[in-house]
């Protein structure tokens, strides 16, 4: 059974008369890493800025473990660790001294808990080097450490992996994954970067113009319950041919991309469509099942021509 670690429920936010925020409503898991996306404008930091406290609601409800963000708040940021993009850390101090320092705002953080968050991060061998000589990931990582002192429920990351290079940003995502998996933390992810936010994220939400759009699994196998059309890439000749029988068949609209077909259809119609082509002497090179990138359903959502 999933343990929720944080539900928004109908939260608005108005500034003046004007309403930025319209009735989100939407619950993350512990254990689970969550990304946040949408076009710019759309609500995502004003919505991060409520989860932590930074800013009041003016409608709805904001719970952490159960523990109301507005009646009992200090109750509930205990359960919060959060970085807004860099870390702000001590450049003149070690790494180890970093987190000494943070600990000591913190009730109960000890050195065993200091020692096992810089396993969890990665950071073992770079802790007596100040942080001023660090990377931009290890300074990321550090952060991260940082956040995980309080052995926060939810950990809230706005770009994580902004300025950092391929290799720091896959490295990024495996602790990110780490500690969801490790620690039971609720990861939640703002980013641009719709192809990280894949294959680091187990769902994604979307917000545009102030309201959640969608909430979906990242992976189609996440979602046994709900019946799936199958992405189908097929190779054929007659292209236009081919098109046009699909249509005919089963009011199929296929796309051509180059010498291809992509369309969906239930999947265990698919032996019958290809059946239904070869009769009609359409030649079949191959078939083969597609998938649509994160990216192509954001647009999808929200419009190709949305400023992100």
């Amino acid at each position: 059974m999933t343990e929720k670690a944080m539900e928004l429920v109908d939260v608005r936010k108005s500034i003046g008369r004007k309403e930025i925020i319209k009735g989100i409503t939407f619950t993350i898991n512990k254990g689970e890493v969550f990304g946040f996306i949408g076009p710019n404008g759309a609500g995502k930091t004003t919505t991060i800025r409520m989860m932590v406290g930074l800013m009041k609601l003016s409608g709805g409800e904001i719970r952490i473990c159960g523990k109301s963000i507005k009646s009992e708040y200090k109750e509930a940021a205990r359960e919060i660790g959060a970085i807004v993009e860099n870390p702000e850390l001590y450049p003149f101090m070690t790494g180890w001294q970093n987190l000494v320092h943070f600990s000591r705002m913190q009730k109960g953080v000890t050195k065993e808990r200091i020692k096992e968050v810089v396993e969890l991060v990665g950071l073992g061998k770079a802790m007596k080097e100040k942080v001023g000589k660090y990377s931009l990931g290890m300074r990321q990582r550090l952060g991260i450490a940082q956040a995980l002192l309080h052995k926060p429920s939810v950990l809230i990351l706005d770009e994580p992996t902004n300025g950092l290079d391929p290799a720091g940003i896959r490295e990024m995502r495996q602790h990110i994954r780490n500690l969801a998996e490790k620690e039971n933390v609720a990861v939640i992810i703002s980013s641009h970067l719709l192809s990280e936010i894949e294959l680091m994220c187990d769902r994604v939400g979307l917000i545009q113009n102030g309201k959640m759009v969608a909430v979906e699994a990242v992976r189609e196998a996440e979602k046994p319950d709900v019946p799936a059309l199958q992405d189908v890439i097929l190779e054929a000749v007659p292209l236009e041919k081919t098109r046009s029988l699909l249509f005919a068949y089963d009011k199929i609209e296929a796309k051509a991309e180059g010498d291809l077909l992509r369309f969906k259809c239930p999947k265990e119609r698919l032996p019958e469509i290809v059946a239904m082509l070869v009769r009609d002497n359409i030649a079949i090179y191959q078939v083969g099942a597609g998938k649509a990138t994160l990216e192509e359903k954001f647009f999808d959502l929200i419009g190709e021509n949305t400023i992100v």
